[in-house]
């Protein structure tokens, strides 16, 4: 099953709409630059946090730059769930000049 894709352009609009984004990079990756609406569940840890992924409307998946993301969508959608990958992930993100925020969200 293909799983779809949307630019950063896209992504944009669904986070202005209220869409859930999911970051599946390592710790250090995205304590070091992220989008900020992005929730972090690392790609190993995915299988234990499906339930992370539920809700109204699909879950759209960044990583660095597409292919982490697109292996936890295949999987997630294994499961069940609606996924959007982003392509080009946090990499495009930034390259097109939007913001990321540095740290760690609050626990």
């Amino acid at each position: 099953m293909p799983i779809p894709e949307i630019s950063v352009d896209e992504l944009e609009t669904a986070l202005a709409a209220g869409a859930r984004l999911l970051d599946v990079r390592e710790t250090d990756e995205y304590v070091a630059g992220h989008v900020g609406s992005a929730v972090h569940i690392a790609l190993a840890t995915v299988p234990q946090n499906v339930d992370a992924f539920r809700g109204d409307g699909p879950a759209y998946v960044i990583c660095k730059a597409g292919g982490r993301s697109l292996k936890a969508c295949e999987f997630l959608a294994e499961q069940g769930l609606e996924v959007i990958n982003v392509a080009g992930g946090t990499m495009q993100w930034v390259a097109s000049g939007r913001p990321v925020v540095t740290g760690s969200a609050p626990e």
